[in-house]
């Protein structure tokens, strides 16, 4: 399958547990013109590009090799402190069956999840939001398949924004920061508070999607081809 390494176009990228689309942004950022389809299966009214209803394994079974990247986030409510201790066995364990599932697809591909599922994913990189600029601590691990990942630095500043998730509120003052406040500081401006909750901000994964490019760049051969279509085998 061939596509354009700098745009995107002809590439085919999907988003496993959508949601409403915070990974599926960046990744549409990095690769603007790439084909994003996200699998969910729960209605996605806001996700801003194609989607689909569907259990993720039914949806790997029958669609798999469509693909030429995959972004998963499986539910962190096994994992995240949000959850209360006795109710986390209620909720599947679906890292390492993803994680399965997608190996045997031999593609790249990116498993995120919460700071307490850290442990579960095969030497994450952790990112934050103050890495780039915005004004939240939000820190997620992502587990990377078939290219390197270089890690910035986070820089926190004093009194972050707070999303539900995004760090213990006792490390703050509290204070209830309004729906467009919490858009604003994570860039998920199409979302409501219920959305932004179980998002990643845009900028994460459009950072990673950039770092897969550059990886990308760097194979392409001969010299002078950046940018023309390459041929991923």
């Amino acid at each position: 399958m061939t596509y354009d390494v700098a745009t995107g176009r002809g590439m085919r990228i999907l988003d496993l547990f959508s949601g409403a689309g915070g990974a599926a942004m960046g990744l549409h950022q990095a690769f603007p013109e790439a084909e994003i389809v996200g699998v969910d299966i729960r209605s996605q009214p806001r996700y801003p590009f194609e989607f689909a209803q569907m259990d993720w394994h039914e949806y790997l079974t029958l669609h798999t090799m469509r693909f030429d990247f995959a972004w998963a986030s499986p539910p962190c409510e096994r994992y995240s402190q949000c959850t209360p201790k006795k109710f986390r066995a209620n909720h599947a364990d679906l890292i390492a069956p993803v994680r399965n599932s997608l190996e045997t697809w031999k593609k790249p591909f990116v498993i995120e999840n919460v700071p307490s599922a850290a442990v579960l994913l095969r030497e994450p990189i952790m990112l934050c939001g103050s890495m780039f600029g915005l004004k939240i601590r939000r820190h997620r691990f992502f587990e990377i398949h078939g290219f390197a990942l270089l890690t910035p630095t986070c820089a926190h500043i004093k009194s972050p924004v707070l999303i539900t998730g995004t760090h213990r509120r006792t490390y703050e003052p509290r204070y209830e920061y309004s729906v467009q406040q919490c858009r604003d500081a994570s860039g998920l401006d199409w979302m409501t508070r219920a959305e932004m909750d179980k998002a990643i901000p845009p900028a994460y994964s459009r950072y990673i999607g950039e770092q897969f490019k550059l990886s990308l760049l760097s194979a392409a051969a001969p010299a002078g081809s950046i940018g023309k279509e390459k041929e991923i085998l």
